[in-house]
């Protein structure tokens, strides 16, 4: 009899155990942490904030966590994830910035030590002027540009970035040097806004949803979309309008560490999913101006295969690594 006691409780100790942590850490009860691989106030950060809200609604009984780890385009955050390994309970957002990011900073780890999850969005980029400028159109930059590259000051994201890669790709298109551009990284895009509205740089480029409410309220002037159509509800033409034969769309996903069980990596798919098809989210992805580019498993992972070639190749081009 005290046997069948003594077996009984291990049997309970263990099934505990096994619902807290080890291998399918994806259960109803556990906890998800969502690491965002840069400073807050980002396009990463706030993907990561949305989709937090999202996750929430869409399984009350989970508890979900942001938090940040800033710097070098999110390769910090990247080798932090690949020290978590096999951890069915953390996903990282990332995107074409990390890509390049990986690229020009040289990074020891890469994506192939992740477990992509989700494509979640697509967002096009703006370029943008404090309200004081005398740059009233993109036109006026661009010759502004061409007379003395090193006095036109671009604010942006990491370095080898997406707003990096607009940066080189507009230049480019201007007849300009793009080894020659003056361009400012920063780990997020609060700080890049700050120089903006602080009149401490010529120039910004971010995502629309980064300064769209900035340009509606007056303090920030647009000079161009990187879309191939205007963009509702926004006043910009688009850089093609302006000259410049520039287009390009931004993208925003999940990974997760990497060695994960088929099981762990169905349950976090399957969760992604849940949050993107809820009406948070969805309500999210209208508000910011996103386009909604959902993918997972296999075309997500050939997807991501696809762009890593890509952008190494558009970096090269432009100079940004040797």
């Amino acid at each position: 009899m005290r046997l069948s006691v003594f077996a009984a409780l291990a049997a309970l100790s263990l099934g505990a155990l096994t619902a807290c942590g080890g291998g399918s850490g994806t259960s109803a009860s556990a906890s998800l942490r969502i690491m965002a691989p840069a400073a807050p106030g980002g396009g990463w950060d706030q993907t990561s904030r949305t989709a937090e809200q999202a996750f929430k609604s869409a399984d009350p009984k989970r508890k979900v966590e942001v938090y940040n780890v800033p710097g070098a385009g999110g390769t910090i955050g990247l080798a932090q994830l690949a020290g978590e390994k096999g951890n069915g309970n953390l996903l990282m957002t990332m995107g074409l910035v990390m890509v390049g990011a990986i690229e020009q900073n040289k990074s020891k780890v890469t994506l192939t030590e992740t477990t992509p999850i989700a494509k979640l969005t697509e967002e096009y980029e703006i370029v943008v002027v404090p309200a004081a400028s005398p740059y009233k159109t993109l036109a006026d930059m661009v010759a502004a540009w061409k007379a003395d590259p090193k006095k036109v000051s671009i604010s942006g994201g990491s370095a080898g970035g997406t707003d990096h890669i607009v940066a080189g790709l507009m230049a480019k298109a201007a007849g300009v040097d793009p080894k020659q551009v003056n361009y400012i990284a920063h780990s997020g895009g609060g700080e890049a806004l700050n120089e903006l509205l602080g009149n401490k740089v010529s120039a910004g480029i971010s995502g629309v949803a980064e300064f769209a409410e900035h340009v509606k309220s007056g303090k920030l002037r647009a000079l161009g979309v990187t879309s191939g159509e205007r963009v509702p509800g926004l006043d910009s033409p688009t850089l093609k309008e302006g000259g410049l034969d520039v287009e390009l769309a931004n993208w925003r996903g999940f990974v997760a560490p990497g060695g994960l069980s088929d099981a762990d990596k169905k349950a976090l798919t399957d969760l992604v999913t849940k949050m993107h098809d809820s009406q948070p989210w969805k309500d999210a992805v209208a508000k910011n101006g996103w386009i909604d580019s959902f993918q997972t498993g296999q075309q997500f992972a050939d997807f991501l295969g696809a762009e890593q070639t890509r952008v190494k190749g558009i970096i090269a081009e432009m100079g940004l690594v040797s």
